[in-house]
Parts: C-alpha cells; structure tokens; sequence
C-alpha cells in the first residue's frame, strides 16, 4: 500500500488524536488537510515515539498516534521498552515500513529491510499487542478494533517496495541543501504556519508569487 493510502485512512479515524509524525509519513500529511494536533518531530530523526510517549503520558484522555518510519524505528529501539514499560493505553505506534530511508533523494535500502522482523522485536519489548498489516483494505477493516482495543498498540503498515522519484519539494529540498523533504517542510511550517503545499494552492501563495514578480 501507499504511504498517503494509508495516512488517510487513519487521518479519518484519529478524531481528536494527536499525531506525531516523521519522515514519509509527515510528507503524506502535507498533502492533507492542515490539523493543529498534528506534530512533526522531524529533524529529531528517531524521536517520534518518544515524543508520543511523553504526550500520551500527559494527556492520557486522549489518544495519541506515532506515525513512525522503518529507518527511524531502528534509531529508538530502546524507546520501545520505555513505552512497554509505562503502558500508555492510549498511545499506539504506527510504523511505516517501504525498505527505504529519504525516499525521493537518497532512496537508500534500510537496514534489514524486509528482514528483520519489526513486529517481534516489538513483542519482545513487551507489546502484547503488535501486528503486522500489508493491504489497506485489512487495514481499514481492521483499525475500528485496533483503536478499541486498549494500548500501547504496535502496528507494522507494510507499504511499496520501491524506490521514490523525487518529486516538486523533494527537488526543492535538494537544490536547497536540505537532507530531505521532510526537513524542508518542518522549517517551512515553523516559518509560515501551514504545509508548503497548502500556501502554494491557497490565495495567499498566488498573491505572494504575484508580489515577487
């Protein structure tokens, strides 16, 4: 399944979550609509499940999702017994695992992709509930029982095998210097307090190309 697929199928469930997103995923989301309880831990590569834990800890009447990456899962592994260990019920782990980290520059193989077993290693940090999803429609299915279903919840969403072209702001970031897309964009938002894409179509973008020329 596709990144953005999927991010939209749990963008429609989250009601009033937090998410906490990197990498691929906090790209898919800049093609969505703008949600204030939306966080992009990016350039803190590796820190999204942390960031949830500490949020579901402090909001523990509200749901919080981690929109995690393959390659960044395997800079927190220690996080994942920090999680077991406090049991938020409420915080559960979304990884998105494409065997490839920088899609769109770098695309370079993540390390064990397609090998090293994920959802093991989650239930071998104590999650008794962590599951490996490969099809949206399974993952539409099957997420009303996820979310009803006590946390934290670790879920594998198996996304293409293949290597991403770059694309608008990926050559974007490129040209400018930045590791990433997903670099560009946090600095983007923190800037402008919307998503590069969404200015870019809005009526604001348009008067703002129309003044620079």
């Amino acid at each position: 399944m596709k990144t953005l697929d999927a991010c939209k199928v749990l963008d429609a469930h989250r009601g009033d979550a937090i998410v906490v997103c990197t990498m691929g995923a906090m790209n898919a989301l800049d093609k969505l609509p703008l949600n204030p309880l939306t966080m992009a831990c990016v350039p803190l590569m590796g820190g999204a499940a942390s960031i949830g834990l500490g949020l579901a800890l402090a909001r523990p009447e509200r749901k919080v999702f981690v929109f995690d990456g393959d390659a960044s899962l395997l800079m927190e592994l220690g996080g994942l017994v920090t999680i077991s260990h406090a049991g938020p019920k409420n915080l559960y782990h979304f990884v998105f695992n494409n065997s490839i980290q920088f899609a769109g520059l770098g695309n370079l193989e993540t390390p064990g992709a397609r090998r090293a077993d994920m959802v093991a290693m989650a239930k071998a940090c104590g999650f008794e509930a962590a599951q490996r999803i490969d099809e949206l429609d399974d993952l539409e299915s099957r997420l009303n029982g996820i979310l009803a279903s006590p946390g934290p919840s670790f879920i594998e969403v198996v996304g293409e095998i293949a290597h991403a072209r770059g694309g608008r702001w990926a050559q974007v970031a490129a040209d400018a210097g930045y590791a990433d897309q997903a670099h560009l964009i946090r600095e983007f938002v923190a800037m402008a307090g919307q998503t590069p894409s969404i200015q870019s179509t809005s009526g604001l973008g348009r008067r703002s190309r129309n003044c620079r020329a």
